[in-house]
């Protein structure tokens, strides 16, 4: 027996003596359970919607327990009631096959994109703002969304930190880096990845979104060129003096980076393409060989890019480990927490949640993909889309096979919705915030919370009105 193989029945073995019966648990029957069993959830992804705005201290230096005490609101009662070992195989499956594989991936992505470090200084143009927001969307789609916006939202401000009005640009690069440019692959958004981890191929988004990408995407670049010229022309725009000298030479510090950006796309190609007969059970949970090679390559990318950059870089880019740290216990409650839900919409029309699944269906039975789209959409908007797409990928059925072939536009509206209107408020998906820290950090006046609504709606609404008439139309 392997060194794997002593640690995976070790590991088994420990987790059947905290969950008696783990193994040979069954799924959770949906349709018994009470509605009141998707408080935690609810709970949690409000927590993480208000509590900044309503208690920004508080929930900055508490919201790691907060995320636990909704965790064992939903934990504790449901072992309690329909026993441990219920409740243990269900939270195993959740680790093992969704939270970990996703957060070691936004994990190696965070740390890569933070060891590249674009020095110099540029001047922003109309022209050049809109080429670093087109080079931006192209990246997210590669590198993530979280990576692509740290990595290009600093020398886009350092290249405009000689103009009067520069919101309007990082609003923009939040709709279109930050979001919409996410959508072409897993790797871009975390929703995307949910999908692929549940058997989506990597390379049906593209496929399949790239007519409406292009389109958002393009429509947003446009908008911006014209907007961004007439604040450039019009307004007395530029400083006296530009604030960063231009003595750096540009260019990229902590190149090394990049070979460790394709190694991250080569693991992940490799997970869906290959299908390895050999599966290890761990307490009822099967994992592939394929999926523990991935995971334990992104941990040593990971390693290796903490090791072979040079630490100016991480100082230049003001890194720090504090945002991946923010996400990995906020998705730890949203994975658990939402296992119940999941169960209930599988259910159907005959579980608590039939009204839901009955709002995205017509009355013969068939999907509205229409209802699919802007309801994944607007609950994206303000919860979190990676949960929103996992519960309505599950809605549909949650068979990758059929959603991908007789449901593809289905799932194309479920795609479309939480990842381009994630870009409709602030709480839509994690970068937005994290876009909005650093613009203000740097002195930059960016629009309240509702305020960047205001934008998004009469910008991005339009938009998604007109995407609906073309492809997500009855």
């Amino acid at each position: 027996m392997n060194h794997f193989s002593r640690l995976t029945v070790l590991f088994s073995l420990g987790i059947m003596s905290l969950f008696p019966g783990v193994a040979s648990a069954a799924d959770i029957n949906g349709a018994e359970l009470s509605p009141l069993w998707g408080v935690p959830f609810a709970g949690i992804l409000l927590s993480i919607a208000l509590m900044p705005l309503l208690a920004p201290q508080f929930w900055h230096h508490h919201f790691g327990k907060v995320t636990v005490a909704w965790s064992l609101a939903f934990l504790l009662p449901f072992a309690a009631m329909y026993g441990v070992g219920l409740a243990g195989a269900n939270l195993i499956h959740a680790l093992l096959s969704e939270y970990i594989p996703f957060i070691i991936l936004l994990t190696a992505l965070f740390t890569v994109s933070g060891g590249i470090f674009i020095r110099g200084n540029l001047h922003g143009s109309p022209g050049l703002n809109t080429s670093i927001l087109a080079i931006g969307a192209v990246l997210a789609s590669f590198m993530g969304t979280t990576g692509a916006s740290m990595l290009m939202i600093r020398p886009l401000i350092r290249a405009n930190d000689n103009r009067k009005h520069v919101a309007h640009v990082v609003v923009f690069f939040i709709f279109i880096v930050a979001n919409a440019g996410g959508s072409l692959t897993p790797l871009g958004d975390p929703p995307l990845f949910l999908g692929f981890l549940k058997g989506v191929d990597f390379f049906w988004t593209v496929k399949t979104l790239f007519p409406e990408t292009l389109f958002l995407v393009g429509s947003l670049l446009l908008i911006f060129f014209v907007l961004d010229s007439w604040f450039y022309h019009k307004r007395e725009e530029l400083l006296p003096m530009d604030p960063t000298p231009d003595s750096r030479q540009i260019g990229f510090d902590g190149k090394v980076n990049f070979i460790l950006l394709g190694a991250v796309v080569c693991l992940v190609l490799m997970s869906g393409l290959w299908k390895s007969p050999v599966v290890f059970d761990i307490a009822g949970t099967e994992v592939g060989l394929q999926s523990v090679i991935r995971d334990l390559g992104l941990i040593a990318i990971t390693l290796l890019s903490l090791k072979l950059t040079p630490s100016q870089v991480h100082d230049d880019n003001q890194f720090s480990w504090g945002p991946i740290q923010e996400v990995a216990k906020l998705f730890a409650g949203i994975f658990l927490t939402i296992i119940p839900v999941i169960a209930m919409l599988k259910a159907g029309v005959n579980g608590p949640f039939g009204p839901v699944v009955a709002a995205v269906t017509q009355p013969d039975g068939t999907p509205d993909v229409v209802m699919y789209f802007w309801i994944t959409g607007l609950l994206s908007s303000f919860l979190d889309n990676a949960p929103t797409y996992l519960v309505f990928f599950n809605t549909a059925g949650g068979d990758a096979q059929v959603l991908m072939t007789t449901m593809a536009s289905t799932l194309a509206a479920i795609s479309a919705g939480a990842v381009f209107m994630g870009a409709n408020s602030y709480i839509g998906n994690a970068p937005n915030l994290m876009v909005k820290a650093i613009a203000e950090d740097r002195g930059i006046k960016m629009p309240s919370f509702f305020g960047y609504m205001v934008w998004s709606f009469c910008i991005l609404i339009p938009l998604f009105v007109v995407m609906t008439l073309i492809w997500f139309r009855p």
